[in-house]
């Protein structure tokens, strides 16, 4: 079973207490919106088609409203949305509701400066029905405080669930383009191959130590292939990182072989004064997967000799 919204964002009892006392939404203020929900309930169809014909008329909202049958889906949500701010009850319940709207639309692609817009067209509906109802003084703008306050509540808590959308798209993206960089393929029972192209970098160092030591700890694996005859300079910070994913590795119960080491980059190892022993180093691929298979009591045999 999933974790609901309120768990993932840890959003708790404490939480809500501190955070409705921020907002300075109290008994009085829960009183006076459960009062106005008769009202509410009245003039509901009204706003939330106003709501709507607010939103399909300027362009930047209209294009995620672009399916009939959506808009119609969202309206008969949307007036569960609205009648629920006048019920005088904020639980976890309410506020799980609330992040499922952000997420909702964080999901759509709705940037936040459309939604807050958009609440505050909300809100001005809102506030035409309480001036109108004939209220004036003192209990007008404790009514109006009331509903502002709730709403404004409303949109922070969206805004959270926005900002956690986002955190989480953004870190399986980066998840994403961490294993596209630093692939690790299993290549036989217990051997793996970790092929790196481009620039090593301290950031990409760090992406493939972490693949190495995910994919050996996975797979069990006694030996890892680090081949990097894609790899265009090899200089004292490369191989530093390349010599601590050994070391760690080692600790692991894996051997690493080095493999698809050009003239160019043997020289310029030999002339850094790098010390390669704690590793295996073979020029091609093909000779760096012989020697795995051999470390893990495997090799490769002629088919026409063995037959």
């Amino acid at each position: 079973m999933d974790p609901s919204l309120t768990e993932v964002l840890q959003f708790d009892e404490h939480q809500l207490r501190t955070r409705l006392a921020f907002f300075r939404i109290g008994e009085e203020e829960l009183d006076r919106l459960a009062a106005m929900r008769p009202l509410m309930e009245e003039a509901t169809a009204q706003i939330v088609s106003l709501f709507y014909e607010h939103l399909l008329s300027q362009p930047e909202t209209r294009d995620f409203l672009d399916d009939p049958v959506l808009v119609d889906r969202l309206q008969a949500k949307q007036t569960a949305y609205f009648l629920q701010l006048f019920e005088g009850r904020v639980d976890l319940a309410y506020v799980e509701n609330r992040f499922r709207v952000g997420a909702a639309h964080e999901r759509l692609g709705v940037p936040p400066r459309w939604y807050i817009g958009a609440f505050d067209r909300y809100l001005g509906l809102v506030r035409e029905r309480l001036i109108g109802r004939g209220v004036a003084g003192a209990e007008l703008v404790a009514d109006l405080a009331a509903v502002e306050r709730i709403m404004h509540f409303d949109a922070a808590l969206a805004i959270d669930a926005y900002v956690a959308g986002h955190l989480a798209t953004h870190a399986r993206n980066q998840a994403a383009l961490r294993e596209l960089a630093s692939p690790v393929i299993r290549v036989h029972d217990r051997v793996l191959l970790l092929p790196l192209v481009g620039t090593i970098d301290s950031f990409r160092a760090q992406q493939v130590m972490e693949s190495a030591l995910l994919g050996v700890s996975e797979e069990q694996a006694r030996v890892l292939i680090l081949d990097i005859a894609g790899v265009a300079v090899v200089d004292t910070q490369v191989a530093d990182h390349l010599l601590k994913t050994t070391a760690a590795l080692r600790l692991l119960g894996a051997k690493t072989i080095l493999t698809g080491i050009s003239p160019q980059v043997a020289r310029t190892i030999v002339e850094l004064g790098v010390d390669l022993k704690t590793l295996h180093t073979r020029n091609k691929l093909s000779d760096g997967l012989e020697l795995a298979l051999s470390l893990v009591g495997r090799e490769i045999t002629d088919k026409e000799r063995g037959s």
